[in-house]
């Protein structure tokens, strides 16, 4: 069976986010896996990726990403397709990408990070120090609880947001907030993490999410600081621009990010989307070992 990217394409188009130095096939960047006959089911998956290494650049967020030798970045139409098909979460709104360790495909058994932008303006971090986070995790417990109505009626999984795997912090150099989310989806095992990162900048938020599985939170953690470096907004753009007589402030500060509330103009929060990695998963073994894994292909939610 064959899975279509052409079904996100209108959307991720319109956003015009990514525009790489360089971009290496499938075949290119796993020559093992591509030129083995007996793992076609994959190769048919994977085989029409785009894997981008260099410097990316995200217009709509003004600024870029280093990929440097150990990492590589899918445009928005590869990165809708592997959150919607691959790995089976809801439909959403269009990311502006996603980025892997070169050593691993969307299938094995690891990371992906997902990249957003929000253009909410400014975010003050005055609220930064003395935050009560305790009772900001019972807040979002709740607000997670409310969409599971709309999850199950829509043939997706109940979430639980179980807990702080990692609690915030704030780097009021870098001007990067760090928070983690132990998750469960279902009756899914093992739990889901949702590592968070946020670099403020002058118009608006970069979000960074890496997902992976709870047995995978210390790889995630190694992997955080390279992924904090590759990230530089354009000059005139950084969250030292700011400009209190011309740009606009957010509706939301530290705490408000975390939540992943964002005041809209009706007045309304909308609770940010918790991502899920699913599928059959390609392990790290001997290839020898992974041709008896593959009994299944993934579901299109």
């Amino acid at each position: 069976m064959k899975f279509s990217k052409m079904t996100f394409a209108g959307a991720a188009l319109a956003l015009l986010a990514a525009l790489p130095a360089a971009a290496d096939s499938y075949a290119e960047m796993f020559p093992e896996l591509a030129n083995d006959a007996e793992m076609a089911d994959v190769n048919e998956l994977l085989a029409g990726l785009d894997f981008r290494r260099g410097t990316v650049s995200l217009g709509e967020a003004n600024a870029s990403l280093d990929m440097g030798e150990n990492y590589y970045f899918l445009g928005p139409v590869d990165a809708a397709y592997v959150l919607e098909t691959l790995w089976e979460n809801p439909p959403g709104a269009p990311v502006l990408g996603m980025v892997f360790p070169t050593d691993r495909t969307p299938l094995h058994d690891g990371w992906g990070m997902v990249l957003e932008y929000e253009a909410m303006g400014y975010v003050s971090d005055e609220d930064a120090v003395g935050y009560d986070y305790d009772a900001l995790l019972t807040e979002m417990q709740a607000d997670t609880a409310s969409q599971n109505d709309w999850r199950l009626e829509n043939g997706y999984e109940s979430i639980e947001l179980v807990g702080w795997a990692e609690p915030p912090r704030y780097d009021q150099v870098g001007r990067k907030l760090y928070w983690a989310q132990e998750l469960r989806f279902g009756d899914s095992a093992p739990n889901t993490v949702n590592y968070e990162i946020r670099a403020l900048g002058r118009h608006g938020v970069l979000i960074m999410n890496m997902v992976a599985s709870m047995d995978q939170l210390g790889d995630v953690r190694a992997a955080a600081p390279d992924l904090l470096t590759m990230v530089a907004y354009d000059e005139g753009s950084r969250y030292s621009d700011f400009d209190p007589s011309m740009d606009k402030v957010a509706a939301v500060g530290i705490g408000g990010l975390i939540a992943g509330k964002v005041a809209a103009k009706a007045g309304l929060l909308a609770v940010a989307l918790a991502f899920l990695k699913k599928g059959f998963i390609l392990l790290l073994l001997p290839l020898f070992w992974l041709k008896n894994m593959f009994t299944r292909k993934p579901t299109s939610a």
